[in-house]
């Protein structure tokens, strides 16, 4: 039997271990790394080597720990699949979105639902939201729905309002909302889950091995971004509990390699619901059984409040673009502290969405009480996104031990109207302080919430980085971090988040061989330049997964 399964040598190898060790080879068995060598020509006899042992030669090209992404949303990226795309530049304007939806709606049977996903109202030149009475141009048969970019916005056109017997008098529970024209008629914008949810339930479902087939084409993309541990942030939240179905079928059927953490929506958990009955440590081992241990439980997904730039996120002051507004918590403080008190109580690491200050103070209260009441040492509790953390929140996050996971892309795509529209300069300039959870030595990850925004690790580093925005201005330059950190936050932080780091995150001895391969030195380029980066491999466990040709 050969010794090594796999040698690569005469690499730039960059371990991001506690010393930083810089190596020139590494071999693997067995799935997992044996021996790690300064060398890039290592001490042993290649030709000696057995058949069975497979030799890459990097010929140079950086190694790094495969990208661990902590939060993003890998089933609702494959279902864009087939529907229109009403982002801008694209789209100038609301009437080009109706022309590609017409497009759409031309090849479509009547009484068949038409789907667009990525408009962005601030983007448009006519700066408003498209609306019932425009989408109904596109068609009085057809169903039409289409997404926001932020995700917690839709709009719909009169048929789907009939068919989900939404009426202006239709009740709406806490956190969402219908959208009314000047004389107080539904004009087709529903705002947050609590308003959609009307939409979602009556919205035709794919089949299950439709749905499977569209993962396995999203988890090839992942790949060639160099991803091997990923975690999706809310397996519940679209589709109910078939997405949890989909996410373990497609990892015993082998469509999908990566390695799975799972964010399960709170309504999953609620008493009689899938995993009513299930404390968090029995959930982890029945989906670890199920899944050969490629999949494992990562946290109860909840959320405190929407979107910045959907004007949803709940914040302490107003809105820069209207003083009126201030956002809204999704649940009554005392009802979130016994969702939060329930969970924690039943084992389960938490994450909670929060993007407004007003929000990620909800949430670390909520969490204070419940280790209060039930202290526990490790948690690691989260907030996802942590969008505009003040710096008392910061201090209250390291008081408490929780966790952050930055949604840092916010700052290229979103930054300048963050600035010229909804924050204002002041809190536009500290968004995602980097900076700042460095200085309190947080534990803190860097994320895309793809399909918010595309998926790409090497992006996300280069944003916290240099945080340019859309526009090319620099933005907060003192919440700026330095490549070996942003690096570090999509890899062995996300590890640590993960509680995998003895495991994963790093190249050392006996943790698994999985591997990003780089044509560049991310740490030794222009940082204008790391976004420009290729992955060239991506590897897990010792197999090749993804190879760019």
């Amino acid at each position: 039997m050969s010794k090594f399964d796999l040698i690569m040598i005469n690499g730039n190898i960059l371990t991001l271990d506690d010393h930083d060790t810089i190596a020139g080879s590494v071999a693997v068995k067995n799935g997992c790394i044996t021996e790690i060598w300064p060398q890039r020509n290592p001490p042993i006899d290649i030709a000696k080597l057995s058949d069975e042992t497979e030799v890459i030669d990097l010929k140079g090209d950086t190694l790094i720990p495969g990208f661990i992404d902590t939060h993003n949303h890998i089933l609702q990226f494959s279902q864009l699949q087939g529907k229109v795309n009403c982002s801008s530049p694209l789209n100038k304007n609301i009437n080009d979105i109706l022309s590609n939806l017409a497009s759409k709606v031309a090849e479509t049977p009547k009484g068949e639902w038409v789907t667009g996903f990525g408009y962005d109202d601030t983007l448009l030149e006519d700066y408003r939201h498209p609306e019932r009475k425009d989408l109904d141009k596109v068609s009085p048969e057809h169903p039409v729905m289409i997404q926001h970019i932020s995700g917690h916005i839709e709009v719909v056109n009169s048929k789907a309002i009939e068919l989900a017997g939404i009426s202006e008098s239709t009740p709406v529970s806490k956190g969402g909302s219908f959208g009314f024209d000047n004389k107080g008629i539904l004009n087709g914008v529903l705002y947050e889950r609590p308003a959609i949810d009307y939409i979602y339930a009556i919205l035709p479902k794919d089949t299950e091995e439709t749905l499977i087939k569209k993962m396995e084409k999203a988890s090839k993309h992942y790949l060639s971004q160099g991803i091997t541990t990923n975690t999706d942030a809310g397996v519940g939240t679209t589709l109910g509990e078939i997405e949890f179905d989909i996410h373990v079928k497609a990892a015993q059927q082998g469509v999908n390699p990566i390695r799975t953490r799972l964010m399960i929506f709170h309504t999953l958990l609620r008493e009689n619901a899938k995993f009513g009955n299930y404390t968090a440590e029995e959930l982890d081992v029945y989906i670890k059984e199920q899944t050969n241990e490629l999949i494992e439980l990562d946290s109860a997904k909840l959320f405190q409040d929407g979107s910045i730039q959907g004007l949803t996120g709940a914040l302490r002051k107003p809105y820069h673009c209207d003083s009126s507004i201030f956002g809204e918590l999704m649940f009554d403080q005392e009802q979130f502290n016994e969702e939060v008190l329930a969970l924690h109580k039943r084992g389960f690491r938490i994450a909670v969405h929060g993007n407004g200050d007003r929000a990620i103070g909800s949430i670390l209260e909520a969490y204070d009480k419940a280790l209060q009441r039930y202290p526990k040492k490790d948690h690691r509790h989260r907030i996802e996104h942590a969008q505009t953390a003040t710096n008392e929140d910061l201090d209250k996050i390291q008081e408490l031990g929780v966790a952050a996971s930055f949604f840092i892309n916010h700052v290229y795509y979103w930054g300048d109207r963050h600035k010229n529209i909804f924050l204002g300069e002041d809190r536009a300039n500290r968004m995602n302080p980097l900076s700042e959870a460095v200085g309190r030595n947080l534990l803190f990850t860097l994320h895309s919430d793809c399909p918010i925004t595309p998926i790409s690790p090497l992006f996300s580093i280069w944003t916290a980085v240099n945080r340019v925005t859309r526009e090319g201005r620099l933005l907060g330059a003192n919440q700026r971090c330095d490549v070996k950190t942003a690096l570090k936050a999509m890899t062995i932080y996300g590890a640590k988040l993960n509680f995998s780091q003895e495991r994963t995150g790093s190249i050392e001895v006996g943790k698994y061989a999985d591997f990003a391969v780089l044509d560049r030195d991310p740490i030794q380029v222009d940082p204008m330049e790391i976004k420009n980066i290729n992955v060239l491999k991506t590897i897990i466990g010792g197999k090749m997964v993804f190879e760019k040709f």
